[in-house]
């Protein structure tokens, strides 16, 4: 609902406002309409030349300082056209629901951007309030440009019930359209307005029968110039005001200006006549032309609200570069580009504190400061939290409001070391980071230097006395938070506490002849079960107890590793009651209620991830004895080796999870066990099935005999052997139940009462149970094994 008497006092200054010079200045978005319904062909042969063309009109409305969405979509044509034609064939497609095509659109350009990511390629740009302009331009008469800031001012100045949530973007979007429907409809009702509207339309601008562009642009104006009082009444700008020394002062402020300001006015400075557009600096020293322009038009405005000055153009607007730049336009390379001119009074600053040997210091204090970053697990989580990734993050949201606390992010310097703090669904410390990329007007940049096996949860953080005046908890509402030598201090020791530097220990060596010499397996039964783990990634050693399942599965991992660190093995068993909850993530009762708790796969992956150029190895014993799809959920698919290091979002408070490729698993499958279910098909998909047997017949096995040499232990094995052969002849049994070697190896000396307990607890025991409904065979063989002992 729209408060009417707002409306029509809104309206009213609408309809003063909207004159020649309104017209002038917003008359593009009729203009691009018409040009885009003349121009777009989704068949066109050339694509790119096409989506130019149609959209060459529109680039106001999807370029702006921040903003590249088109430009990035023009990038994105020339690597695959096929994919961005797809892209707009199904945003187009009015079967599909709203969420479903914008959804499809952004994933799709975000997939194009990491396949062929050139360095600063750190966003697509293709927003909610691009893609809606995409919809705006095909279908005038129906869809509105979605921009958060606007619907949510528009809303609160007509009195309407519409509000905005942040996080809610397709809700809001339904919501906002029904409330610009209902702004158009009284538009529409209004006579004068239509007539003012009808006289400004000429022939190159989209009739717009359904007002639906003019509802557009009465939101821009209550949105921006409608009832706003200025928090300040700025002056317009003599240059006078900002003369050499002025200038002066400001470049050797270094709190004032950083390093990437001074670096990129000294390229400007060292061109002829202090001139060149962003293109010609950016084809001299690298990084994208737009960072430059961002970068100084940025500052420009820090130095305006420093002395609370604007410069405005013909239509009224700040154009806060010209506080330290001319221009016009001109030709470069053959391409229409706009130069820029550094101004006289910056000009002499500069090759004043040159000749002084001033300028070239380092505007950055060699003190290191230490931050407080609080993000999503999209940004902290194991998955990206590869060491040495550089990682970057905005200055401003993707509604393009400044992050909270925007001092901070301009205070960052290289160098500066950031702890990583998850807020949900865990509140906890995930790692470690140090910036490489300070504010350059658009992001700053870090690489991790550390992923925390241990995260350290907030409880433990709350309850110190030391950090009760962390920035962090004084002041919540932001991201990035100063943190005090001493508050780090406290914090490391916590984090130390907890995760412990590695110290150097010596670990054996350990490589496929002591694998051979330890496991009775041959050379050629090593390569084997060696390849398919490597291949697949996921192995399991099935087969009769005391084969040596557990034996070879730990060994195995030592020999890949080529050492004996068991610093990179974990091994659970599975059991019935064995949950999601203990292997992934889960909620667990503490005190009066419930927490979020990380599994022991998950742990184990974090700590995978934070050593990528090592191999992990997960080993589950009687990995078929639990419910396999109950404990591993959606892991069923990113165990699969095509699907490693590709996430999705768990079950649990909507974390992003991976499964690192360094991992390996190695399950290990009793199958003389009667009770066991059937291997879960899915999960024996992902799985290469290794059969281990007994190995009395081995060249290690017989090594190992000769070493106990009795003729009592001989004759014990060769019972065994056949009893075996008896064993695998058997229809209800079968070669799966065969007794193993291992139960016999647990000895370098021969004890008489060693063997005698190994016949009487272990063998006799399961020749009970195999035979249980034969109790003739089963003796039989019972008197064979005691008779050993009476020969």
């Amino acid at each position: 609902m729209i408060d009417a008497t707002k409306f029509e006092n809104a309206l009213k200054e609408y309809k003063k406002a909207f004159n020649i010079n309104h017209w002038n200045a917003e008359k593009y978005k009729w203009v691009a309409i018409k040009n885009f319904q003349d121009n777009w062909n989704i068949n066109a042969e050339n694509f790119l030349s096409m989506f130019n063309k149609a959209t060459e009109k529109a680039n106001n409305l999807l370029s702006s300082m921040n903003y590249f969405p088109r430009g990035m979509l023009q990038e994105f044509i020339k690597l695959e056209p096929e994919a961005v034609r797809s892209a707009f064939i199904n945003l187009y497609d009015e079967t599909q629901t709203l969420e479903e095509r914008l959804t499809n659109f952004a994933d799709t350009c975000e997939k194009i951007r990491k396949k062929h990511n050139k360095g600063f390629w750190n966003n697509h740009y293709q927003t909610h309030n691009a893609i809606t302009t995409y919809l705006w331009l095909k279908y005038p008469d129906k869809y509105y440009i979605y921009k958060y800031s606007l619907f949510k001012k528009t809303a609160t100045t007509l009195g309407s019930d519409y509000s905005p949530k942040r996080g809610q973007r397709i809700q809001n979007i339904t919501e906002g359209f029904a409330l610009y429907n209902d702004i158009r409809e009284r538009l529409s009702d209004d006579i004068e307005m239509n007539e003012i509207i009808r006289s400004f339309l000429s022939s190159d601008c989209y009739d717009d029968p359904k007002y639906v562009t003019l509802t557009i642009d009465f939101g821009y104006f209550l949105g921006t110039k409608y009832n706003i009082a200025p928090e300040k009444q700025q002056t317009p700008l003599d240059h006078a005001q900002l003369n050499s020394t002025i200038w002066r002062g400001l470049l050797c402020n270094s709190e004032f200006t950083n390093s990437v300001v001074k670096k990129y006015l000294k390229y400007w400075y060292d061109q002829p006549s202090h001139t060149a557009s962003c293109k010609e600096i950016s084809d001299k020293y690298g990084e994208n032309p737009a960072v430059y322009n961002a970068t100084l038009t940025q500052y420009a405005k820090k130095v305006l609200d420093k002395f609370n000055l604007v410069i405005t153009g013909d239509d009224g607007e700040p154009v806060y570069w010209r506080a330290i730049m001319t221009g016009d336009n001109t030709k470069y390379n053959g391409q229409n580009v706009f130069e820029w001119t550094l101004r006289p009074e910056i000009t002499q600053a500069i090759s004043e504190l040159i000749e002084e040997n001033k300028f070239e210091e380092t505007s950055q204090s060699s003190k290191v400061n230490y931050w407080w970053l609080n993000s999503s697990p999209n940004v902290w989580s194991f998955s990206s939290l590869d060491v040495g990734k550089e990682q970057f993050y905005t200055l401003y949201n993707e509604n393009g409001n400044k992050r909270r606390i925007f001092q901070n992010f301009l205070d960052l310097r290289n160098g500066d070391i950031i702890i990583g703090y998850e807020s949900t669904p865990v509140k906890k410390i995930v790692g470690l980071a140090k910036v490489t990329h300070e504010n350059d007007g658009i992001q700053i940049g870090f690489k991790k230097t550390e992923a925390l096996a241990s995260p350290i949860d907030f409880a433990i953080i709350k309850a110190l006395p030391e950090l009760a005046n962390m920035e962090f908890f004084t002041n919540p509402n932001g991201s990035l938070f100063k943190l005090t030598p001493e508050e780090y201090a406290c914090l490391i020791d916590i984090i130390r506490e907890q995760n412990p530097l590695a110290k150097p220990i010596t670990v054996d060596k350990y490589s496929e002849k002591n694998f051979l010499d330890d496991v009775y397996l041959s050379e050629q039964e090593y390569t084997t079960l060696k390849d398919l783990i490597l291949s697949k990634q996921n192995v399991i050693l099935q087969g009769a107890p005391g084969v040596g399942k557990t034996f070879t599965a730990k060994r195995l991992a030592y020999s890949i590793m080529g050492e004996k660190d068991d610093e990179r093995i974990t091994m659970v068993q599975f059991h019935q009651s064995y949950s999601y909850e203990d292997f992934v993530i889960g909620y667990r009762p503490e005190s009066n209620g419930f927490i979020l708790k990380e599994g022991i796969f998950y742990r184990f992956c974090r700590k995978a991830a934070s050593q990528p150029n090592k191999s992990f190895f997960f080993i589950i014993d009687e990995i078929n004895r639990g419910n396999l799809s109950k404990i591993f959920g959606e892991l069923l698919m990113l165990i699969e080796k095509d699907y490693r290091d590709k996430s999705i979002e768990l079950s649990y408070g909507g974390i992003k999870f991976s499964v690192p490729a360094n991992i390996y698993i190695i399950g290990m499958m009793n199958t003389a066990d009667r009770s066991l279910a059937l291997m879960d098909y899915a999960l024996r998909r992902r799985f290469s099935f290794f059969d281990m047997s007994p190995a009395f017949d081995s060249d290690g096995f017989k090594k190992y005999q000769k070493t106990i040499d009795n003729h009592i232990f001989d004759n014990l094995i060769d019972i065994i052997k056949e009893l075996n052969a008896e064993i695998g002849k058997d229809a209800s049994l079968g070669r799966g139940f065969r007794i193993g070697h291992s139960y016999f190896c647990s000895q370098t000396i021969y004890s008489e009462d060693w063997l005698k307990r190994v016949i009487n607890y272990d063998i006799i025991p399961m020749l009970n149970e195999y035979w249980f409904d034969d109790e003739t065979k089963c003796q039989k063989w019972v008197n064979k094994l005691i008779g050993v002992f009476n020969d």
